[in-house]
């Protein structure tokens, strides 16, 4: 009996881990989209980067602001890849759209060879709202190449409706705010 009793025991302890791991909820994975597809060929050269992100974005998980001073983590949704070089790969698409170019870099890139412009850019808020919004803020900098030298430094911030529930919908909701920072740094140009 204490043998059969011991047995159950060893078979719970093996168990037991394998019925929990069962039931975590699945991970989910997003990217940000950009508009369409860049131009292909030539154009105005436009280097995209670095592209710099606030620390509280820095993680893997999407991120929602529940009151003025608090965050939610989303531990089961999560980014598919890098959040920087998403952002960086969705403004140059956008961009390239905007400008009518398809010579447009991200960050890094070999050499400055055919780039009149670089944009760098610093996110500082990317998160969704608990009024239902996407919003970001932004600051970024155009310099003109190859002198580097600053022609334009300005901040933008928006917010965006989510049209549903979710976060695919707060992915999608934040690539419309990223294709509408792209349209203000165009007009900088």
């Amino acid at each position: 009996m204490l043998r059969n009793i011991l047995r159950l025991c060893f078979v719970c302890a093996i168990a037991l881990p394998l019925l929990q791991t069962s039931c975590a909820p699945a991970k989910s994975y997003y990217l940000l989209t950009p508009e369409g597809p860049a131009p292909s060929g030539g154009g105005r050269g436009i280097g995209v980067g670095p592209v710099s992100i606030a620390a509280y974005l820095d993680r893997p998980n999407l991120v929602f602001r529940e009151g003025s001073n608090r965050f939610a983590v989303a531990e089961s949704h999560r980014w598919a890849g890098d959040l920087e070089d998403n952002i960086s790969s969705v403004l140059a698409a956008n961009l390239g759209r905007r400008l009518g170019t398809g010579n447009v870099r991200t960050y890094p890139w070999a050499d400055d060879s055919g780039l009149r412009y670089q944009i760098s850019i610093d996110v500082r808020q990317l998160h969704g709202t608990s009024e239902g919004d996407a919003f970001i803020e932004a600051a970024w900098r155009v310099y003109s190449l190859p002198d580097r030298r600053m022609t334009t430094s300005k901040s933008w911030s928006g917010a965006e409706p989510l049209q549903g529930d979710g976060y695919d919908q707060l992915a999608a909701a934040e690539s419309r705010l990223l294709a509408r920072l792209a349209a203000e740094i165009a007009a900088s140009l």
